[in-house]
């Protein structure tokens, strides 16, 4: 009997310390790792699926993207949040997932204090883009028009809340004009229509733009960044055409359930600052529009906090409400 104890204890003992040797990261990661993003097409998934190709490198275990479109990221969103802290399930959080957490007040996870905040990995700016059909040229014309025809003139966006909703907003109060938003259920979605001339104009990410760009089936007619973008170089920015000052770039990051370990927080940054650090992903990014950014946890935390208190005034402002 005292012999059978002793067996039963050392396994259990054994067990104890295999669980505190996988908790304290030692043996992570141990199987395939998922890295869970909005729709696909975007420039959220375009940045997910290069940086799963570094990260399955230097982790040593296969790294795999998980779409999960709707409510402008926060299907994705809750998804990490309520998956097991073990490290295996990451969140790209966009500037969407964000805005979200200032918008609306009933969301099933705490952004800030329900997920670990590991790294900062791109900041991406967006483009004014208008149906060819449109008789503008420039951003200056477009305000013009706007203005002559106030409340005629309709934006899309991947749904209320989406960051290219909320840079329309931020547009249309720097130009003064009335034009009104028409919300679908996702970037592609509200790509076509705006191709298709269902709507006049919209504000995608640069890598839902380049292949109706290059099709010209769309016009381009700034970026919202204050410097012009490397892959449309004769793309001027609204800073420089007709609101001044105006500059605004979405963040891209990784979170994880608050409870994992900072053990596996600390072994994931390391992983992510020496992909994000490479050359070819940098080349990758750059090509798309955006510029690759790491960073430490706590520095990607100050960001998302400091993000959430402009956000919420900014809402405010702009009158934005939740469907």
């Amino acid at each position: 009997m005292r012999l059978t104890r002793f067996i039963a204890w050392m396994f259990t003992a054994g067990l104890m310390v295999l669980g505190a040797d996988v908790v304290s990261g030692q043996t992570y990661p141990n199987k395939p790792i998922r890295i869970v993003t909005s729709e696909p097409g975007g420039g959220s998934d375009f940045t997910a699926r290069v940086l799963a190709q570094g990260l399955t490198v230097s982790l040593g275990q296969q790294v795999i993207v998980e779409n999960r479109p709707g409510a402008s990221t926060a299907i994705a969103a809750e998804r990490v949040a309520t998956s097991p802290p073990d490290g295996y399930t990451l969140l790209l959080a966009a500037a969407s997932t964000t805005i979200q957490s200032a918008l609306r007040k009933n969301l099933p996870y705490d952004l800030e204090r329900g997920f670990a905040h590991v790294s900062l990995v791109a900041i991406g700016p967006f483009v004014l883009v208008v149906h060819p059909s449109l008789p503008v040229r420039s951003v200056k014309e477009l305000i013009a028009l706007a203005r002559s025809q106030p409340g005629k003139l309709n934006y899309g966006s991947p749904g209320t809340g989406s960051v290219n909703h909320l840079t329309g907003e931020l547009f249309k109060l720097g130009a003064k004009v009335d034009i009104v938003h028409v919300p679908y259920k996702g970037s592609a979605e509200s790509s076509v229509a705006n191709a298709a001339g269902e709507i006049a104009l919209s504000f995608p990410s640069i890598p839902a733009a380049l292949p109706l760009l290059e099709a010209r089936r769309l016009r381009a007619l700034a970026v919202t960044s204050i410097k012009r973008v490397s892959v449309l170089p004769s793309v001027p920015t609204l800073d420089e055409t007709a609101l001044p000052g105006f500059n605004y770039a979405g963040a891209l990051g990784l979170c994880v359930p608050a409870a994992v370990p900072k053990e596996i927080v600390t072994r994931l940054n390391a992983a992510i600052v020496k992909v994000v650090n490479t050359t070819e992903m940098r080349e990758a990014i750059a090509k798309q529009g955006f510029e690759a950014q790491a960073s430490t946890p706590e520095q990607y935390t100050t960001l998302i906090q400091n993000d959430l208190v402009k956000l919420t005034k900014l809402i405010k402002i702009a009158g934005m409400k939740a469907d």
